[in-house]
């Protein structure tokens, strides 16, 4: 589908494939599009490198330790496609680290994401000295090269440089209000809350947390996507132990599954402060969160977390440091949706949705997924890397408003 920007097809579209939503999915999917060879319009509603929506912030986790086995190999294709894209950019948006997987010997999802990683018990006592405080009977178990540290906003940029570089359009403030599928023409038309109008041969569809709102709209379809508001939250590590819990010094993202989930990156992007977090949220919406829901109470919970876990190398008086907000689109599986929209325009529109706070570290492949369904009609990527996309269909929720969740 060779064919430059303004031409398109054989002169017959404005754009061989038009993205919409700039975040991490849609800049990785007008990357591995415009890398085909495809003439791609990329549009964002709001500034490149917004805050407002999910794929802001200065890190993400990335991990190959999932409950559910059918992650681990997206995980594993995004981390090659992370590997091939700082070869290309000529800089780097990941820090490799081990991970860590700690819990109840009786936690079925924690023996699962053990299982599923690859990752091998370890005396965490031996391997980080005196930090953890660990309870009898707990499993501790480490995958050596399963984690890492994502430099997020950063990475988004590198992968809208690296689409620009291959002939791609990127455009921001420019709000999609409508996507049209005209009788007796191929391809669709997107148009803007400015009166613009764009044809192109294919769309993709990666609005994030807008996502239910857009294809209602434009296909009174309804996802079973609900918007999340998250805190992000850096805490103080006391002093004399700020280089020991240093990516640099080997310190491993880890994740704690007891009576709550608690999550962490080691520390990086804020020198003296470790980023530890749980996965509570509240309900939103996108258009008029009130920025404020839960953050207190997540704050508690983590506190309560570090004083029973790590209580002699980081600090809780006070709470944290640095508090940052994020915005997840969650289905009730937790689940990605990655499927043609279908219906009137059959596969026309790939949609790529509901990453329930858990997609970026997977974005260069999904975004290769969804380029190549949009300009193949077929993933080939993704079935040789062993990636299984039924888990990911929208009609997993016909029916079945727990998805697959019923099926856990």
């Amino acid at each position: 589908m060779a064919a430059d920007a303004a031409n398109g097809v054989n002169g017959r579209f404005n754009f061989d494939v038009i993205v919409l939503g700039a975040g991490i999915m849609g800049s990785c999917a007008a990357h591995a599009a415009a890398s085909r060879g495809a003439g791609v319009l990329l549009l964002e509603r709001f500034n490149l490198l917004h805050h407002l929506g999910s794929s802001n912030g200065e890190s993400r986790t990335i991990r190959d330790a999932y409950t559910k086995a059918h992650y681990p190999p997206m995980v594993r294709l995004a981390r090659r496609l992370w590997t091939v894209a700082q070869a290309d950019a000529g800089y780097r948006v990941l820090t490799p680290s081990p991970n860590l997987c700690i819990g109840p010997r009786s936690n079925a999802p924690l023996l699962a994401a053990v299982r599923n990683g690859g990752a091998a018990e370890v005396d965490v006592d031996e391997r980080w000295e005196g930090v953890f405080h660990i309870p009898e009977g707990w499993v501790t178990a480490v995958s050596e090269l399963g984690g890492g540290v994502l430099n997020a906003t950063k990475a988004v940029a590198m992968f809208q440089t690296l689409a620009i570089k291959k002939g791609a359009v990127v455009r921001d403030n420019t709000e999609v209000v409508g996507i049209i599928k005209k009788e007796g023409e191929d391809g669709i038309r997107v148009v803007t809350s400015k009166g613009e109008e764009f044809h192109g041969a294919k769309c993709i569809v990666t609005v994030g947390a807008w996502a239910s709102k857009l294809v209602k709209s434009v296909a009174v379809l309804e996802l079973p996507i609900q918007p999340v508001h998250k805190t992000t939250m850096y805490w103080k590590i006391k002093p004399g132990h700020e280089h020991e819990l240093t990516a640099e010094a080997g310190f491993p993202t880890f994740s704690s599954y007891g009576d709550s989930f608690v999550y962490s990156t080691p520390s990086l992007e804020f020198p003296g402060l470790i980023k530890i977090n749980s996965d509570s949220g509240s309900p939103c919406d996108p258009d008029s969160r009130d920025w404020g829901s839960g953050v207190a109470n997540a704050a508690e919970q983590v506190a309560r977390w570090i004083q029973e876990f790590m209580p002699g190398h980081v600090e809780t008086a006070g709470g944290p440091v640095i508090r940052q907000s994020c915005m997840c689109a969650m289905t009730p599986d937790k689940d990605f949706i990655i499927d043609f929209l279908g219906g009137e325009f059959g596969q026309d529109v790939v949609l790529g949705a509901g990453f329930s706070c858990h997609g970026f570290k997977m974005g260069p492949a999904v975004g290769t997924i969804l380029a190549e369904m949009a300009i193949d009609g077929e993933a080939r990527t993704a079935v040789e890397a062993g990636v299984e996309l039924q888990h990911f269909k929208i009609n997993r929720f016909e029916g079945n408003p727990a998805g697959n969740t019923s099926q856990d």
